[in-house]
């Protein structure tokens, strides 16, 4: 006779424990959706039965408080089941659809901003930022709340010709992933980490000192009982910063953003597609970061005024052209925008044409 299954706190639990009733009889069988308004939508199902999903934004970085009156209102209207997106929305399911109405009230009530369904702005990924990670050369957070103050119309009721996703990570090892967002701000380092040598030889393991470098740019240095770097090498990602805090990567004077764009992660008309530099370096200036915002802002603009219907970033600038759009921003090319990749002939005009 087989042993019951043995109940363990390893791994997650199933999914489909936490999936609303609806969603469970109606597994695989849904029909269509429509997006009822930016902070809206209902899901129908081939039996008839209809799901509605109220969205709201979240700053990410959460209060238990915050998360706990999420948690009452998801109670209250929608027995309890909620999700956040990979971009951490805040949706709720709804089952019933006379509780649409009396949630967004009360959402409103309470200060969550609705929206970032369908052609808009949807909520900014990003990583730890100032706020939690060491190696940082940007704030996350506050970089994401200054961005989002001048573009907040685009997630509440402006309308883009497709979806648009931003994004922000704050140093090039990017733990939130940015490189596939439409737009997106990656926080740079751009000098040579220094070394502090007494402290290396006491606090490091050599080894692992050397082993951290992605472009094998540290070596040993026996005089010192330390290491050195080949400046040539150093692409300033920090990595060894991260495991001999004595090699210091931080430099408020020159730690700045670059901005990316035209990456996506949907394979819906084209081919998913990584971000492309645009915009090698803007320093830092805390804590509204002015010049950022205005470019970021002013990219989002060009494409809503020149971009087709359902285009994405990345394909209403491979239809016009990278020239073209480097034209209508004003953006200044840049030797920093040439892939000088090792694998870069991929990503390289082969045509006789001069654009595709």
């Amino acid at each position: 006779m087989a042993l019951p299954e043995r109940k363990t706190d390893i791994g997650p639990p199933h999914y489909k424990q936490f999936m609303p009733p609806v969603i469970v009889n109606n597994y695989g069988k849904w029909k269509y959706h429509e997006v009822l308004s930016p902070s809206a939508m209902v899901h129908v199902a081939e039996s008839g039965d209809k799901l509605w999903t109220v969205r709201v934004a979240s700053p990410r970085i959460l209060a238990t408080d915050s998360i706990r009156e999420i948690c009452d209102i998801s109670d209250k209207y929608c027995d309890g089941h909620l999700r956040f997106t990979t971009r951490n929305n805040v949706e709720f399911l709804i089952s019933d659809e006379k509780n649409l109405e009396p949630i967004q009230v009360e959402l409103k009530e309470k200060g969550f901003l609705s929206g970032g369904i369908g052609a808009g702005i949807s909520n900014v990924v990003h990583t730890q930022g100032w706020v939690h990670c060491h190696g940082a050369a940007t704030d996350a957070s506050g970089l994401v709340k200054a961005m989002m103050d001048e573009l907040v119309d685009y997630f509440t009721t402006k309308r883009l010709p497709n979806k648009l996703r931003l994004a922000v990570a704050c140093c090039v090892n990017m733990c939130g992933a940015v490189h596939c967002s439409d737009i997106a701000l990656v926080a740079v380092h751009t000098k040579v980490p220094t070394i502090d040598h007494e402290k290396v030889k006491n606090m490091c393991e050599l080894p692992t000192v050397i082993s951290s470098c992605p472009t094998r740019a540290i070596s040993p240095d026996p005089a010192k009982k330390s290491v050195k770097i080949k400046e040539d090498k150093c692409m300033y990602c920090g990595n060894c910063f991260t495991v001999c805090p004595p090699i210091n990567i931080k430099d408020p004077d020159r730690d700045g953003i670059a901005i990316v764009v035209g990456g996506k992660v949907s394979s819906l008309r084209t081919n998913p597609k990584f971000s492309k530099l645009v915009i090698p370096y803007i320093s830092n200036e805390p804590p509204r970061w002015p010049k950022v915002v205005a470019a970021v802002k002013h990219i989002v603009e060009i494409y809503a005024e020149n971009a087709r219907k359902h285009e994405r970033v990345g394909e209403w600038i491979e239809r016009i052209g990278w020239e073209d759009f480097f034209k209508l921003t004003g953006i200044e090319f840049s030797h920093q925008c040439i892939d000088d990749f090792t694998f870069m002939r991929d990503t390289l005009r082969t045509s006789p044409t001069f654009k595709w």
